[in-house]
């Protein structure tokens, strides 16, 4: 296909799909479609290299790679005002079905990407090949698990959070030095953010992982500033409500995300529920957008009553009982939490006395406390917490009581370690075995770069831990570290 379509602006002098093609948001009936064009992607206004003017994009939606037979086309305007981002908001699709696309502007043409539907409502699913990732630090380490990610060809990409970080070069600099360097100084206005998304949609690997499957994404800390708490910074700092804005407006101008979560101010709505089928019901949560403060000053390896009162909370009070909510109602055979940060209680302090992270579930003690009794009440079944944050694979049960081993296991936690964040990693760490001497709920702990890959049934889900034993330069194998099985209605953990 070549020449100018009607109506459409004049070519680009240059390819504008350098940042590649995106889906997310599957339901039984649609899916979202997205890229930006961006000729120039790390241009310090944030703009991409575009002017000021609106440019018709044509996208094609087909059933075979090769486009011999289109589904659906359309046309999408790209505005200045959302960095001439598309998004393209698909209904009346076919359940349970693969789909490619593709975008056209001018004499250009982007790369293609798969996608597809969910299953019908009640409709039996089969498997569900999901896999999760977060914590991507750029500076930090090649992108060579996302490429590996793209490979295994999955159903669906949970990614967790720290999507993009927010320093400036070398100001957040991994334990073994930093392997290249960010664009711009640290993201604080709406141009800054728009440039950094530019920057890490450039690599080939991200691409490669956006164009192989639809996306359900949520935030953590890094899309706005370290361990942001609703409208408190870590660190005291002028016009934060503005800053949060414009992190939230570029998350969304960057993300295969539906209208609805569109912002609205210095809000952003991202907790929402996916079905997919009878097998799976994702309820996706933010627990940083309506936390309370961290407790105990904010400080690692802390203890304080704080972290105890019930009236504080990570996830807010409406947020909680939409999820409460939509536990008891839930008729899935496997009812998946994907969020941010460590559910489980983790003691950090090896020995006598204790100490926690309290920017985790462990500062929010009430919160975690309420979730616990409605996974054991509710009729949802089949209750696992997917997690990101935390730069390292864990394998987790949850506990009824967690300060007694011998109490109810009511799920179980499965985190993804980082993509490249804190470099290289190891294969042992020197406190981690006492560590996980007073935590003996945490079955599984290893601190290389990967994801997960989880294939989800209705007998049950198998997770394996999947690794790269370097980022520090590109080309690193994958492996499976280490695999569990959770059988239907029995929730602890068994290593496979």
């Amino acid at each position: 296909m070549s020449g100018a379509l009607p109506g459409c602006a004049r070519p680009r002098p240059t390819d504008p799909f350098t940042v590649g093609v995106a889906s997310g948001e599957p339901s039984a009936s649609g899916v979202v479609l997205w890229t930006r064009l961006a000729p120039n992607p790390l241009a310090e206004d944030g703009f991409g290299g575009m002017g000021p003017g609106p440019v018709e994009v044509e996208w094609e939606l087909a059933v075979d790679e090769s486009f011999r037979r289109v589904h659906r086309r359309g046309t999408e305007t790209a505005v200045r005002e959302s960095a001439h981002s598309v998004h393209v908001e698909l209904e009346g699709l076919a359940p349970g079905r693969e789909y490619f696309y593709r975008f056209r502007t001018g004499s250009y043409q982007s790369p293609v990407g798969r996608t597809r539907t969910a299953p019908g409502p009640g409709a039996h699913a089969g498997t569900l090949t999901m896999c999760v990732a977060s914590c991507a630090q750029y500076e930090h380490g090649y992108f060579t698990a996302y490429r590996h990610l793209a490979q295994e060809h999955p159903d669906l990409v949970l990614h967790l959070g720290d999507y993009r970080y927010e320093h400036a070069a070398q100001d957040y600099v991994a334990p073994d030095g930093n392997v290249r360097d960010h664009a711009g100084p640290e993201t604080v206005t709406l141009g800054n953010y728009r440039q950094r998304y530019a920057q890490y949609k450039t690599d080939p690997d991200l691409q490669a992982a956006h164009a192989a499957a639809p996306w359900l994404a949520v935030w953590d800390d890094h899309e706005l500033d370290n361990n942001w708490a609703d409208e408190i910074p870590e660190m005291p700092q002028p016009d934060f409500l503005a800053r949060r804005a414009a992190a939230f407006q570029a998350f969304h101008e960057n993300m295969p995300l539906r209208r609805i979560s569109a912002t609205r101010g210095i809000d952003l709505q991202l907790y929402r529920r996916v079905d997919w089928g009878n097998l799976a019901s994702f309820f996706l949560l933010d627990t940083r957008q309506y936390r309370s403060d961290q407790p105990c000053g904010g400080r690692f390896g802390s203890d304080c009553p704080g972290r105890t009162d019930p009236s504080r909370s990570i996830t807010g009070g409406e947020q909680e009982s939409w999820l409460l909510d939509g536990l008891r109602s839930s008729s899935a055979r496997w009812n998946l939490l994907g969020q941010q940060v460590f559910f489980t209680q983790l003691d950090v302090r090896p020995g006598a006395g204790r100490g926690f992270n309290p920017d985790a579930w462990d500062g929010y003690v009430g919160s975690r406390e309420r979730l616990v009794a409605a996974l054991r009440d509710s009729r949802a079944r089949n209750s696992v917490i997917l997690t990101g944050d935390m730069h390292r694979h864990c394998a987790a049960e949850v506990k009824e009581r967690f300060d007694d081993p011998a109490s109810a296991t009511i799920a179980a936690e499965l985190v993804s370690t980082s993509i490249t964040s804190e470099g290289d990693g190891s294969e042992t760490e020197p406190t981690t075995a006492a560590i996980l001497a007073d935590n003996p709920h945490i079955r599984f702990h290893h601190n290389r770069r990967g994801y997960l890959r989880a294939a989800i049934q209705d007998r049950e889900i198998r997770a394996d831990f999947r690794v790269v034993p370097y980022v520090s330069r590109p080309g690193a194998p994958v492996e499976t570290r280490a695999s569990f099985v959770i059988e239907n209605g029995q929730p602890a953990l068994h290593r496979s």
